[in-house]
């Protein structure tokens, strides 16, 4: 039976796991001391076993560190083989050096993390410039897609729907959400003007009206695209839509912007999150 260790704030995921799949959860103590150094302590017999660690890391520098020390302990104390299991897994927006002098930071993160766990598995990176981990990654990696889990949600609870996607690079994700659904599908074409400000177009949309717009993306960061998504379907006299998201990364005031201007919002339980809906653990048990 597997065993399973969560990093702190990863117990309520490592626990779906375990009622899913069957594994063992184990305790894996964390403090710090008065200086901001972490303790890590084990507290499972790990000899000769196999040990899953279960950590979402969208904000991996505080997890990474507590996140290589258990791994190190782990191998310390017998562990036969070392794996992560992370629902979301962050550094991938830096993938080249947009600026002179930037540090391509998607790059860096994976020799570090690489270095620590023998293998990954996680939902739906936000790959744009690399084909897939592996051409990130010098260890195996397993890439888990939530797509036929949204398109179960969407078609068990929003009559007539309409799939948008956030721009032409998912087209290839949006249409298979949409076959699975029974639904048409339109993608944004998206121009990003900086890290804050986005510009969307939508095609005319007239056939479609009438229908249900449910708005889905990978990751919901600052909200900005899904938002200025939903005005457009407003000015084409929509109602507010359905917003659909894998990884509820929501910084700052993201939620707020886009409860303003949607009906409701709702994501994969990835990142822990007032929105979460769509439960993953099976996905990863079946991997």
């Amino acid at each position: 039976m597997r065993l399973l260790l969560p990093l702190p704030d990863n117990e309520g995921f490592a626990e779906r796991l375990a009622r899913v799949g069957g594994g063992i959860v184990g305790a894996l103590r964390t403090r710090q001391f008065v200086d901001g150094e972490s303790y890590v302590r084990i507290e499972a017999d790990v000899a000769g076993r196999v040990v899953d660690l279960v950590c979402t890391l969208a904000r991996p520098d505080a997890a990474f560190l507590r996140l290589a020390f258990a791994a190190d302990a782990l191998r310390d104390l017998g562990a036969t083989q070392v794996n992560l299991i992370a629902p979301y897994l962050g550094y991938l927006r830096q993938d080249t050096r947009f600026l002179p002098g930037e540090a391509v930071t998607s790059r860096t993160f994976a020799r570090l993390l690489g270095g620590v766990v023998d293998r990954i598995v996680t939902v739906d990176p936000h790959l744009h410039r690399y084909a897939d981990l592996e051409s990130l990654y010098a260890i195996p990696c397993r890439t888990l897609h939530a797509a036929p889990l949204l398109a179960a949600w969407i078609r068990a609870r929003v009559p007539a729907p309409l799939i948008v996607g956030p721009d032409i690079e998912s087209r290839q994700w949006v249409a298979a959400v949409a076959q699975r659904v029974g639904a048409p599908y339109v993608v944004l074409a998206k121009q990003r003007l900086g890290d804050r400000e986005v510009r969307v177009e939508l095609p005319d949309l007239a056939v479609h009206r009438g229908r249900r717009a449910v708005l889905i993306d990978d990751i919901a960061a600052s909200g900005r695209t899904l938002a200025a998504a939903a005005e457009a379907l407003k000015l084409q006299g929509f109602t507010p839509p359905v917003c659909v998201v894998v990884h509820a990364v929501f910084g700052e005031d993201a939620l707020t912007r886009l409860q303003a201007v949607t009906e409701l919002i709702v994501s994969t339980d990835s990142i822990e999150h007032p929105t979460n809906a769509i439960a993953l653990a099976e996905l990863f048990v079946d991997a």
